[in-house]
């Protein structure tokens, strides 16, 4: 049985995803929202470098089995991607982003939903 904190790990991914998924819905499309500097992009980008804060969570506290319903691209690819805002914010390719919240986030919420919790 996995750790409370793991299992809270994985939460916290399952609701930053919904949270990306509500501010588009709210814009009418990714685009939009990631036209939005101000807020959305904003809030987008925050919530997809709180996602790789959690996978390095569950990386570091020994959790591995709850990652291996994950791809490992995706969780390389996260990380990478959390890099990439953190250390060049005005320089992120918003093409990359779209693609990971349009192919890869959907991924991610599916193995979530393979765990059951």
């Amino acid at each position: 049985m996995p750790e409370p904190k793991a299992i809270q790990h994985i939460k916290n991914i399952r609701q930053k995803i919904h949270y990306i998924q509500n501010i588009i819905a709210q814009k009418g499309s990714i685009v939009a929202a990631l036209e939005d500097e101000q807020n959305a992009r904003a809030a987008i980008l925050m919530h997809l470098t709180s996602i790789a804060e959690q996978f390095d969570k569950l990386l570091h506290s020994g959790e591995l089995e709850m990652l291996t319903v994950f791809d490992k691209e995706d969780i390389k690819g996260s990380h990478a991607l959390r890099n990439f805002i953190a250390h060049d914010y005005d320089g992120v390719d918003l093409n990359i982003v779209e693609a990971v919240i349009e192919e890869r986030l959907p991924i991610m919420l599916e193995a979530i939903k393979a765990l059951r919790i």
